[in-house]
């Protein structure tokens, strides 16, 4: 019984030093993790926000581009007939869209929703006004009807969309 009252004695103090070790080295790795663990945030941020707004930047470019106002300027040239002006503008549309494809990753689900549907929009317009044209109308005849249908609208698809990328990149940056 004495034995084990001076067993006791010293294993008690020995454990809670040892507890009191743990906690102490527990403490420094959480400590430790923590303070790698906001480098790594900040490092990803160093990467990661450049490269949200070079999105940004690229998908407001796309919708620039295809504004109506825009692409029709860019690709009618006096010669084409209505379907090939219409066969112009929706392959360059197509082009433009899948080359800014890969920016969803960097935007909101909002965001590139609301520019998807710009997009839709805008070909909307279009088929809608060469389906309008007779087989013989020229090219400047179809892009006046798209302006006139354009014009007649309440939302400017183009308009909305890029005021929104506008508002979302304002609030983040």
């Amino acid at each position: 019984m004495n034995a084990t009252v001076e067993l006791l004695k010293l294993l008690i103090p020995a454990a809670a030093v040892l507890y009191g070790m743990f906690l102490t080295i527990k403490l420094f790795i959480n400590r430790d993790y923590e303070s790698k663990l906001l480098e790594v945030r900040v490092k990803v941020q160093e990467t990661v926000i450049p490269l949200r707004l070079q999105a940004y930047e690229r998908i407001c470019l796309f919708l620039e581009r295809i504004s109506p106002n825009n692409i029709i300027v860019r690709l009618n040239n006096g010669t084409l007939s209505s379907k090939e002006l219409q066969s112009l503008l929706l392959h360059e549309i197509r082009e433009e869209f899948n080359h800014n494809l890969s920016q969803q990753l960097y935007m909101s689900d909002e965001a590139w929703n609301l520019t998807k549907r710009a997009m839709e929009e805008v070909v909307s317009v279009i088929n809608t006004s060469a389906h309008d044209m007779s087989d013989d109308a020229k090219g400047i005849d179809l892009a006046k009807k798209i302006f006139e249908q354009m014009l007649g609208r309440e939302n400017d698809p183009i308009v909305n969309a890029l005021t929104f990328l506008k508002d979302e990149i304002r609030q983040f940056y």
